[in-house]
């Protein structure tokens, strides 16, 4: 098994961007050093709980301050983004980290950002794959290019080839780097389309465990409508996760120092306002009430010591039929030190306990 982090990033707005980019810069610096394999960093625009805007600047930075991690877009909400502008900041990013980038790519949001944008939520998945087809479109091409979809028209300009004036930007990556996809809902069409296309499955951490196998299960469906193999060493599946030296005081961090604030006055808020607090639910017959952090605790987070965190794990693992990098789901911590030792405690006592899992390759 490999180990990442996911991070939106989460962070209580009144600690400000300047204090809280430091604070995620660190993070990822102290994984490449404790051995993670990979960092996945989110985009938002209206969101001040989720506030990173430009993922690819801050991967950009994290590029030259780190040397073995993997860094990915995590995720590039398409629907938002010309695809012109896109295709070239990503394969810059690409030649930027000499092929350390994944581009992770959904089509989540809220409605502040589609209407900020001036989009209609209802055709996001479209315009979304729309985008998508055009970037590849773009790294492509090698002459000629006229690329007409639903949402966007993309023509190469006519060469100047005294003048060195033509489309030429490819990643560094051929032919392009590794694509992956986030999925949220039970049987998530996006993690369907990405079997179809045979990109990486990403699998956040919103579901109850037992309902992430359905990704699996869309995943597959997708993969064999286009004769792709599913192959579940490339499935990424988010956790919350946190160590501590004792369980006890890991529930105490929760509780008292930034996560549990965050689902308060954060997730429990907004899921509810979107109408997505089934999705936590492992029956959407249980009150909304019902769902708070100490029933997270109990119930579905990896909160404890080494030992529980290990054995919580394998449970999960498991229960979804295995996958290939468990990614742990960054959180705002006061003092952020809480964080960080946290990853350190994973690191020297959860990921080798872990290392055997693996999926068998596929056929």
């Amino acid at each position: 098994m490999k180990f990442g982090l996911f991070m939106m990033p989460v962070h209580y707005p009144g600690k400000g961007l300047p204090r809280t980019i430091k604070e995620d810069m660190t993070t990822v610096i102290l994984a490449d050093e404790l051995g993670f394999d990979e960092a996945w960093i989110g985009e938002h625009y209206t969101i001040t709980w989720e506030n990173l805007p430009a993922p690819e600047l801050f991967i950009a930075q994290a590029l030259a301050r780190t040397r073995n991690i993997k860094l990915a877009t995590g995720v590039i909400l398409l629907q938002l983004h010309d695809p012109k502008m896109l295709a070239h900041r990503m394969a810059m990013l690409d030649h930027l980290a000499e092929g350390r980038f994944y581009f992770g790519i959904g089509t989540g949001g809220v409605p502040t950002e589609f209407d900020f944008f001036g989009i209609d939520e209802e055709k996001r998945h479209a315009r979304a794959a729309d985008v998508i087809e055009a970037v590849l479109k773009i790294w492509e091409a090698e002459g000629d290019l006229d690329y007409r979809g639903e949402f966007h028209n993309v023509r190469s300009p006519q060469p100047v080839p005294e003048a060195g004036l033509r489309l030429w930007m490819k990643p560094y990556t051929q032919p392009h780097p590794p694509i992956a996809v986030a999925g949220v809902s039970r049987n998530s069409s996006t993690i369907e389309w990405a079997g179809e296309h045979g990109w990486i499955p990403l699998s956040t951490d919103i579901l109850p465990i037992e309902d992430v196998s359905t990704h699996w299960d869309a995943y597959t469906r997708g993969a064999a409508r286009t004769g792709k193999t599913a192959d579940r060493r490339e499935w990424r599946v988010c956790l919350d996760i946190h160590v501590a030296e004792t369980t006890e005081q890991a529930r105490h961090d929760v509780l008292e120092h930034g996560m549990g604030r965050t689902f308060e006055q954060y997730f429990f808020p907004l899921f509810k306002r979107a109408g997505m607090m089934d999705l936590v639910k492992p029956d959407p017959s249980m009150p909304d009430e019902a769902v708070t952090v100490e029933y997270l605790l109990d119930n579905r987070w990896v909160v404890g010591d080494p030992d529980h965190c290990v054995r919580k794990i394998r449970e999960a693992y498991d229960t979804v039929g295995g996958f290939g990098t468990l990614l742990q789901l960054s959180q705002d911590w006061d003092p952020p030190e809480k964080g960080w030792k946290s990853l350190e405690l994973l690191s020297k006592h959860v990921m080798p306990e872990l290392r055997d899992l693996a999926p068998g390759a596929p056929g």
